[in-house]
């Protein structure tokens, strides 16, 4: 991977989930030889000195655990702005959240996880359940050109682990114009996955649900270890409060599977490829 920093970020409020996230993180920076930095984060500045000694302790725990130095830090403001600022200053290429352990922070529930996914340039690696490898991925096809920016890192992912990738592709026969925009994007993905050796297999959806749902049951079904989404670059307010966006079904999906969130902004990628990351 070209000029890729080498940090992993997890975000952490002490919960039980929060090792879930270390697991997978860990192992993801022994295939990058990447640093982990465990961010807690807190809403008065009265509270940094407590926070500071239970997260050293929490970092020293995983450090032993995993056989790896992982840190510690602590900053104050919000889980919609602080993570991302902190992906910035300590320029990470990826954040690995635990979904209860956000909500934990902030109390946060429903749709406001996708709200702080979108926040940041990078991609988040929301996690429910321990996970610590991945062999299959599911990769969902629509019309939209955002398919065509979550590529690269499918690949990136997939070599690492030496996963599968499984391409869930949705069903639109009564618009031509749609569909064929499916077929593009889908052409598009094959010559990529082909180009760069990694094995891959096609199913369509049916088109009786909505594609969200059919996904996540297609995923259930394969026993898949990470489905990887991009999330809309046009996130309104009233999305938010009215919980309205498909992704984050997916995000918080019931099946508890490890949902990858490309954000629509520009990334290096391997080889020089350049995603910028809806379903």
């Amino acid at each position: 991977m070209e000029n890729l920093s080498k940090l992993i970020l997890i975000p952490t409020d002490f919960s039980d989930v929060v090792p879930c996230a270390v697991e997978l993180a860990a192992n993801l920076a022994k295939k990058t030889n990447a640093r982990l930095v465990l961010l807690h984060i807190v809403k008065k500045p009265a509270d940094i000195l407590d926070a500071t000694a239970k997260v050293t302790l929490e970092a020293e725990h995983f450090s032993e655990e995993y056989g790896m130095k992982i840190e510690g830090i602590v900053r104050k403001g919000s889980i919609f702005s602080t993570i991302a600022d902190t992906v910035k200053e300590l320029d990470a290429f990826v954040v690995v959240m635990g979904t209860h352990g956000v909500k934990g922070m902030q109390k946060l529930t429903g749709s406001w996880s996708l709200k702080v996914v979108v926040t940041s340039s990078v991609p988040f690696i929301v996690v429910q359940e321990k996970k610590d490898d991945i062999k299959r991925i599911v990769f969902p096809i629509d019309f939209k050109k955002e398919n065509l920016e979550k590529i690269g890192w499918v690949h990136f992912v997939a070599s690492l682990f030496d996963a599968n990738v499984y391409i869930f592709r949705e069903k639109v026969e009564k618009d031509k114009k749609i569909e064929q925009k499916i077929r593009s994007n889908l052409i598009f993905t094959e010559k990529f996955l082909n180009s760069k050796k990694i094995y891959y297999q096609v199913e369509v959806a049916e088109g009786k649900q909505s594609f969200a749902i059919e996904t996540l049951q297609y995923a259930k079904q394969l026993k898949a270890d990470l489905i990887v989404i991009t999330t809309p670059k046009d996130i309104s307010k009233s999305d938010y409060l009215l919980g309205r966006i498909e992704e984050e079904g997916i995000i918080d999906n019931s099946t508890k599977i490890p949902v990858m969130c490309i954000n629509p902004r520009p990334a290096k990628l391997v080889g020089g490829f350049r995603a910028m990351g809806s379903i």
